[in-house]
């Protein structure tokens, strides 16, 4: 698997919902010129919950198509419904996806042996796809628990997990019960460093978005072990790990790169545009970030 910062990508909209294939491009060639290690495509930060399955599979395909084989490319196939997180993994697989993330079902809360039954059902239905699981309660309202997580890690192609608890701790004794067997990625930007200094592989990363090359910097540093300059660029960028959570991910990364001059601002409801009381601490992250 990829070692360092893998970009929860945003997917960038025109003002009436669709697409913006061109902000799109722009986004993709961005992050290959600033060092990003690879990219998570329509995910959670990619408004996959918005996106119909059609269009999934084309940004997914649109996205692959555009980074031709210069960094990986993680597809988004998770969902609540077993068969539609099947149908999209064997899709991304088709489209040349060099692995995929599958979100723990949301909303409809399975027991862990469902969790376990869910996760290895899809890595039979489609064997050649590597996949990496992705634990996320504070947005599925469902925590998958290391135990269940140990058990899946014997699956052949199940090779990595985003963490995105926020429990370094919990995290870093994963990282111990899996060795060998799966690798571990921290998903939350704030405790990141840490779980990476813990023996993490890399971090998929919201605050990549605006600032690809200082992250993609952090990520090297702490997987090595270097926890003095991973601290000073963790520092440099706890403005933005904060600030870009002030309301529901995606809405503060899109207007702070609406902000940099990257994409429009489109949002699909029911999102909306970030609320303008936040505007100014967004912005202020920015600029202390070094990003504007």
């Amino acid at each position: 698997m990829i070692t360092g910062s893998l970009v929860a990508l945003v997917t960038p909209m025109h003002p009436n919902g669709d697409i913006h294939w061109e902000h799109l491009d722009k986004l993709v060639d961005f992050h290959i010129e600033n060092g990003t290690h690879g990219i998570v495509a329509v995910g959670t930060t990619g408004e996959s919950a918005t996106l119909d399955p059609e269009e999934h599979c084309k940004t997914i395909g649109h996205i692959i198509k555009r980074v031709n084989g210069r960094i990986p490319v993680i597809a988004g196939t998770g969902g609540n419904s077993t068969r539609e997180a099947i149908a999209l993994t064997s899709a991304a697989h088709k489209l040349g996806a060099d692995a995929c993330l599958l979100v723990v079902p949301y909303y409809n809360k399975p027991t862990q042996e469902g969790l376990y039954q869910h996760f290895r059902t899809i890595a039979e239905a489609v064997p050649m796809m590597k996949q990496m699981l992705y634990n996320v309660p504070g947005r599925t309202a469902c925590d998958m628990l290391n135990e269940t997580v140990v058990r899946l890690a014997d699956i052949p192609n199940i090779i990595a997990i985003k963490d995105a608890t926020g429990n370094v701790p919990r995290g870093a004794e994963l990282i111990q019960a899996v060795e060998g067997r799966l690798d571990v990625y921290s998903g939350d930007d704030a405790t990141a460093m840490e779980l990476m200094l813990a023996g993490a592989k890399g971090n998929v990363s919201v605050t990549a978005n605006v600032a690809p090359r200082a992250m993609a910097e952090l990520c090297t540093a702490a997987v090595a072990g270097n926890r003095e300059e991973a601290e000073r660029l963790n520092e440099l960028l706890m403005p933005l790990n904060r600030k870009l959570f002030l309301e529901a991910n995606p809405i503060p990364v899109k207007w702070a790169l609406q902000r940099m001059g990257m994409i429009g601002d489109g949002l699909r409801l029911p999102l909306t545009v970030l609320s303008e009381p936040f505007h100014g601490e967004v912005e202020d992250a920015l600029k202390a970030s070094g990003v504007l």
